[in-house]
This record gives C-alpha cells, sequence and structure tokens, in this order.
C-alpha cells in the first residue's frame, strides 16, 4: 500500500515522512506513559522507572526505525540513523542550546557519560577500521560488534543503577502521570501500532525519497531521518536552555548517544551485520570527535561548563561536515 502511494511523486514521500515522524514521536510517549503508569502500579519506584522505562522510551524513535531497516534490508539507513542521530545531538543540539544559555556540566557526566560516549564512537570507528568478517557481505559492523555493544550497554545500565542508589540527590525520578490499567494498557498498544506504523512510512518513504533524488540512502539517513529523530530531544534541551534549566541537556544527549550505539547499534548488528558503506569512517570520527571537543570545553574552564563559543564551534564544525559529506563523500 505504501509503494502504491509513493508512485504519485517525491513530495508524497516528504509528506510521509513527515506522518511517520509525528505517529513515531507520540507513539513512544504513549508507550512511556502505559508503561510506566503498569509499573507504577506493580509498586516500582519512580526512579527506577525513570531509569528504565522513561530511558527506553526516549530511544524508541531510534531504535524501530532500525528494526524496521534492518527488516527491508536497508542497512545503510541503520548505521546512519544511529551516527547521525549522534552527531545531531552533540553538535546540533548542545550547540544551540549553549548559544541559548552556557550549559553547566554534573560531575557524573564529565567522568562517566561523555567518557563512555566517546569511546562508543571510537569503537565503531575501530570496527570499521580493523574490518572484523560480518559473515554474509562485505565488512562492517558486525554480530561481534554487537556483542561487545551489547555488554557494554549492560555494563552502563549497572553503573547508572548503582550511582543512582549511592547518588539519590542527582537522579530524577520524574513524574508517572496515573490512569487505570485499562488506559495504560490501550495507551501501550496505540503506541506501539504508531511505532510501528511511523517506522514503516519513514524507512519506506526514505528509501523512495534518496532513490527520486539521486542519493544514497547513507545521506538521508545522516540528515532527515536522523533530525527528525532527534527533534524530542533538541525541543527539550533548547526550551529547558530558555528557562535557565540547560543542565539537563548534556545527560539527556549523552544518555541518548550511549542509548544508540550500544543498544540500538547494537541490537541492530545482532539481528543482521552491518555492511561498511561510503563515508562511514568520516561520519564515525565526526560521532567521536563531538563527545571529545565538549569534554574539552568543558575541562578547560573553571565553571565547568559547555560556553557560548564552545556552542558555535560545535556548529561551525557541523555545518562543514556536513558540506564536505554532501558535495565529497
Amino acid at each position: 500500500m505504501i509503494a502504491s502511494i509513493l508512485a504519485y511523486g517525491w513530495w508524497v514521500a516528504v509528506v510521509l515522512i513527515v506522518v511517520g515522524f509525528v505517529a513515531l514521536v507520540k507513539g513512544a510517549d504513549w508507550l512511556v506513559d502505559g508503561a510506566s503508569a503498569i509499573a507504577k502500579r506493580f509498586g516500582i519506584s519512580d526512579l527506577v522507572i525513570g531509569l528504565t522505562v522513561v530511558a527506553f522510551g526516549t530511544s524508541m524513535p531510534e531504535f524501530v526505525v532500525n528494526m524496521v531497516s534492518v527488516a527491508e534490508g536497508s542497512t545503510d539507513l541503520a548505521i546512519t540513523n544511529i551516527l547521525g542521530s549522534n552527531i545531531i545531538n552533540t553538535f546540533v543540539i548542545l550547540g544551540l542550546t549553549a548559544l541559548v544559555y552556557p550549559i553547566v556540566s554534573q560531575k557524573r557526566s564529565r567522568d562517566f557519560d561523555i567518557p563512555l560516549s566517546i569511546i562508543a564512537g571510537i569503537l565503531v570507528v575501530a570496527f570499521v577500521a580493523i574490518q572484523l568478517p560480518i559473515g554474509e557481505s562485505g565488512e562492517g559492523v558486525g554480530r561481534i560488534g554487537g556483542i561487545t555493544m551489547l555488554l557494554l550497554f549492560c555494563y552502563f545500565l549497572y553503573n547508572t543503577f548503582r550511582h543512582a542508589k549511592d547518588h539519590p540527590e542527582d537522579a530524577e525520578a520524574g513524574t508517572v502521570k496515573p490512569m487505570t490499567t485499562g488506559k495504560a494498557v490501550a495507551w501501550m498498544i496505540f503506541g506501539l501500532i504508531g511505532l510501528v506504523v511511523g517506522g514503516e512510512l519513514i524507512v519506506k518513504s526514505a528509501v523512495d525519497l534518496a532513490t527520486r533524488m539521486g542519493v544514497s540512502e547513507a545521506i538521508i539517513g545522516l540528515t532527515i531521518v536522523a533530525l527528525g529523530t532527534s527533534l524530542p530531544e533538541l525541543a527539550t534541551s533548547v526550551i529547558a536552555a530558555a528557562k535557565h534549566n540547560s543542565d539537563i541537556a548534556i545527560g539527556n544527549v549523552f544518555g541518548s548517544d550511549i542509548f544508540n550505539v550500544f543498544f540500538v547499534l547494537g541490537t541492530s548488528a545482532m539481528i543482521r551485520p552491518l555492511p561498511s558503506y561510503n563515508g562511514i569512517e568520516v561520519d564515525a570520527i565526526i560521532a567521536a570527535a563531538g563527545s571529545i571537543i565538549v569534554w574539552l570545553a568543558i575541562k578547560t574552564n573553571k565553571e565547568r561548563k559547555i560556553q557560548r563559543w564552545a556552542g558555535a564551534l560545535l556548529l561551525l564544525v557541523y555545518a562543514g561536515y556536513l558540506t564536505y559529506r554532501l558535495m565529497v563523500v
């Protein structure tokens, strides 16, 4: 059915992508609200719900797009969705947020989240550089890489729970919306439907748009798809900065980056090995470099902030990278 609708023209693909993003984001919200209410009824604390249900829910858009991409065989879209989202998270979201209001960093972010995000980016570079055989066709991020990433994700979860237990003052428990069991289950069902429908619309329409425009799936994944799945984080961070609460941006961004690589990309590679594509080295290096730039920007001032100049630098680097990526690779 989607294929027959797409036959009308490129503008239909653009409209379906927008509709897909709306369904994806709303689906994730409904699923999180319903699952959180169910968890609360079982006596699970707000803190644990925030560290599990809500944290996983914020990465659902990237996860669903990747699962659909892997199922459809669009492996370039699966990798670039993650690398592109992480690049936009770091360079665009933190850059714009810091321009609005300098971002204060918490000790855990400086000592754990950002270094682990750097490791995530370097790991992708390493898997591409050493070219481990993936067992099906070509070389890239395969099941060995997927297992490694998922193990590191387990370590991340363990450390996060331990830190929340030892430092409850640093943890944001969040608020669970009260609702009846029936409503919560309905919300979860509607959420899952929205995620599946949104993922299908985005992947099929993105592939169709790439074909019509004569560009690779990788470029569409790095730009349109990655930006769409990062829009909720962008809106949240910029609004928080406008209210002078920009400190939540770093935790949100690097938590999302770690989830994306270790959980989403790791799971994708476990299901179907992901071959390299033209320009993957540049994308992986930039993803790692973003975390390094942020870490250095924080460490070079006594306030341990991402100052406005650093925000401008992040945006300039992203503009240069995107121009190079579109014109050269």
